[in-house]
């Protein structure tokens, strides 16, 4: 049978073999593995490829409107703010919650004696952080909402600067006040119409402004939607090498539920013996060497699926499910960090993170004009 990873496995050998080409015959690499000559040799090919994928995107046209509904929606069947109300019933009855992957990755909770050490822990370091967040259209309404809420609630007390990548830098003024050590970054990005859009640039984006000055100015860098609102404390347990967050409608469900992508042709495609739990792409991050190679490993599948006329059903959050499930994370922030209301998410015991434009896409359609979404 044929593997749907084969593909992805083709591209990334093209792409990566010629500065790679006096490695020894029979040393076997896996998908995304580098030995410590080919690391040395990545600081000086990925800005190239970045480079590359940038021209390759931006000459390309998409249209797509800026109404449409996440990808997710799709998948699961929404339509018109109805959800599949059969689904809820497939939750488990388990209300404990687990500490623990089954790798040994602590999964955390907030409120955790875990998580309480770790704060205490890592508090008193001199640690700097990025929040990356990608502001284009109509998102601009967003972004003082999401500033104000993470100056509350994201580490505070840290060094914190925000990285704004947006189409109208005038969208940031007046700039917002910030606290002590805390300090904002406005990056130009060209316009980006629509989901489809995003799909297939967000990455790109991100991957280009890592291998930038970003990478030189922070320990840890996280990417976040900015259609999203901090209600709760996050502070340095999210902090790993490499962090992602449960999807909230999906950490109950059995693994036959998850969105994996399941088209052969598609680069993000997930086998059915595969995968451990579903990701949401709302909030990742991770030091920055890890959070490069993510986002440049995702932009080179995606530019696969795109010159193969591919669109994975998940879009981007399909992608990072495919690297996460090759690279699993050393640490899993429960849906405590991505949370919306509705009857398939799963209950936690503090909200953190909350997730508007999702929690719109929940509503039906009366609800959606009430609540102006």
């Amino acid at each position: 049978m044929r593997s749907c990873r084969l593909q992805a496995v083709i591209l990334y050998l093209l792409v990566l073999l010629l500065p790679t080409q006096n490695r020894q015959p029979q040393q076997k690499i896996s998908r995304f593995q580098t030995t410590a000559k080919q690391q040395e040799c990545d600081k000086l090919v990925a800005p190239l490829q970045i480079s590359f994928l940038l021209y390759f995107f931006n000459g390309r046209k998409a249209a797509a409107s800026l109404e449409s509904a996440h990808p997710l929606s799709q998948v699961l069947g929404m339509k018109d703010g109805m959800i599949l109300k059969d689904m809820s019933s497939m939750k488990t009855v388990d209300s404990k919650t687990p500490q623990e992957t089954s790798w040994g990755a602590p999964m955390v909770w907030g409120d955790s004696h875990n998580s309480v050490w770790r704060r205490a822990k890592l508090s008193e370091r001199g640690i700097r952080v990025g929040l990356l967040t990608l502001v284009v259209g109509t998102y601009a309404r967003f972004v003082r909402r999401f500033l104000y809420s993470a100056e509350n609630h994201f580490l505070p007390g840290q060094m914190v600067t925000y990285y704004i990548l947006t189409d109208n830098p005038r969208t940031l003024d007046p700039p917002v006040e910030l606290g002590p050590g805390r300090q904002m970054k406005v990056l130009l990005a060209a316009e980006l119409p629509g989901w489809d859009r995003l799909a297939y640039r967000r990455m790109v984006l991100f991957a280009e402004a890592l291998w930038g000055s970003i990478g030189k100015e922070v320990n840890y860098i996280f990417c976040a939607d900015i259609d999203q609102e901090f209600v709760g404390p996050v502070g340095e347990e999210i902090l790993g090498d490499l962090v992602a967050t449960l999807h909230p409608e999906f950490f109950e469900m059995p693994r036959n539920n998850f969105p994996y992508e399941d088209q052969e042709e598609s680069s993000a495609c997930v086998e059915e013996d595969e995968g451990d739990y579903y990701y949401t792409s709302e909030f990742y991050g991770g030091v920055v060497s890890q959070m490069r190679r993510l986002v440049r490993e995702c932009s080179l599948l995606i530019l696969q699926d795109e010159a193969n006329k591919v669109m994975a059903k998940g879009l981007e959050e399909s992608y990072l499910n495919r690297y996460l499930i090759d690279h699993r994370p050393t640490c899993v922030l429960s849906p405590e960090y991505s949370w919306w209301d509705s009857p398939l998410t799963a209950h936690v015991p503090k909200k953190r993170l909350v997730s508007l434009g999702r929690q719109c896409e929940a509503y039906d359609i009366e609800k959606r004009e009430l609540q102006r979404c």
